[in-house]
């Protein structure tokens, strides 16, 4: 049964002077053309900023290659989907039929989509300073356990010391290709890892930058 957005308004702590912006959030495509897609692209935007401020702010010596990454740590698909979870926000999910049948109501990218929609609605409705206090409440205790002494090594360190947390065996990076004159090269690396079957690729001009975008695609996957 679809619960009432009323009583998710009480859940999220917030009162919608419009009630239909949280209707149209909750609404997913499958349900009719008044959907949340643009207040999905609206909450993603702000989303973004939000968090980049926080870690701007959070962590002033860190650079942009490591701020890039705690960023991708907290907002993607599967952080978010388990947010929209702790929020239950699947029960109040307005879907088609077949999305029901399918339980379009748990998977990932409809649960992550969704949260995104509420905080365009939030912005809509209650403008940016309320949206953004009631992100950081949303990713407070997430924030607070990240910490530089990780995000701060490469990533072929990252990916190495992860594999060994799981007790699993070392990548193995495979030289695939070398192309172009010797000043200007460009390397094609495989990372392989025993918990995927498919590799990760990196491309770079030198063998071990190549090695650390194809380390940098694989933490990405895992």
């Amino acid at each position: 049964m679809i619960l009432s957005p009323q009583e998710l308004q009480k859940k999220l702590g917030l009162h919608f002077h419009d009630s239909a912006l949280l209707k149209s959030a909750l609404t997913h495509r499958s349900a009719g053309p008044d959907n949340n897609e643009r207040l999905e692209f609206l909450g993603d935007a702000v989303l973004g900023f939000v968090i980049a401020e926080c870690l701007y702010y959070k962590f002033p010596q860190a650079n942009e290659g490591v701020l890039s990454r705690l960023r991708a740590n907290l907002v993607n698909q599967t952080a978010l989907a388990e947010l929209a979870r702790q929020l239950e926000l699947g029960d109040y999910l307005i879907l088609g039929s077949g999305e029901l049948k399918n339980g379009g109501m748990n998977r990932d990218s409809i649960l992550s989509d969704a949260l995104e929609a509420v905080m365009g609605a939030i912005v809509e409705d209650q403008g940016i300073d309320v949206c953004k206090r009631w992100i950081l409440g949303l990713f407070v205790e997430r924030i607070r356990a990240l910490s530089l002494d990780t995000w701060e090594k490469d990533p072929k360190t990252r990916l190495q010391e992860m594999m060994q947390s799981k007790g699993l065996g070392l990548p193995v990076y495979t030289l695939k290709s070398k192309s172009g004159l010797p000043h200007q090269q460009s390397f094609c690396v495989e990372c392989r890892v025993s918990s995927l079957d498919q590799p990760a690729v990196g491309v770079g001009s030198s063998r071990k930058r190549a090695e650390q975008q194809a380390a940098e695609e694989m933490l990405a996957r895992l």
